[in-house]
């Protein structure tokens, strides 16, 4: 005789449904052809060029753009939660490197890109719905010809810290 395994719960319960939808990512590869970092990230700001996917996934929107910082704001929602009733810690890591991603892009010349080295998150505060909205501000702390050292800090809207992160990314010469 076998038995079926058996879960604490089979069936959802109070279960709640999202759909989601994106833009073509290659749309917003194609616009920065010949474009500066911080002019393709204006773009992405004023809606000129679609936001990446992963922005839309989440729920998050780039609010201001200037040369070596940036600023996201996010509303925290219940499908963002861990099983422990709070706003999952990749939530936050993601906004983080966002931020001090972006922040380093908008440094770049047309033709030159980068990608995160490393992340490094502290967390300080939980995260809820309750909680309201949350900003996520990037600086950049260092340029170099082939690294950069960007800050993110996620804050809530009393200005409190919730997390922050460091990142080393390195820069991407043009394609040839």
């Amino acid at each position: 005789m076998t038995t079926q395994p058996t879960t604490a719960l089979t069936e959802p319960v109070d279960a709640r449904e999202r759909t989601h939808s994106w833009d073509d990512p290659m749309a917003t590869v194609h616009a920065a052809h010949g474009r500066t970092g911080l002019e393709i990230m204006q773009d992405v700001r004023d809606g000129v060029v679609p936001a990446p996917p992963i922005a839309r996934l989440i729920g998050f929107e780039l609010v201001k753009v200037e040369e070596g910082n940036v600023e996201f704001g996010l509303v925290p929602q219940e499908y963002m939660y861990n099983p422990i009733g709070s706003v999952h810690g990749g939530i936050f890591a993601t906004l983080l490197d966002s931020a001090a991603g972006c922040a380093v892009h908008t440094t770049l010349p047309a033709g030159v890109g980068y990608t995160s080295q490393d992340l490094t998150v502290k967390f300080l505060r939980r995260l809820t719905v309750e909680s309201g909205p949350v900003r996520c501000v990037g600086r950049v702390k260092h340029r170099g010809r082939s690294t950069a050292l960007a800050e993110a800090e996620l804050l809530d809207e009393q200005g409190r810290l919730l997390a922050y992160a460091t990142s080393s990314c390195l820069i991407l010469g043009p394609a040839g």
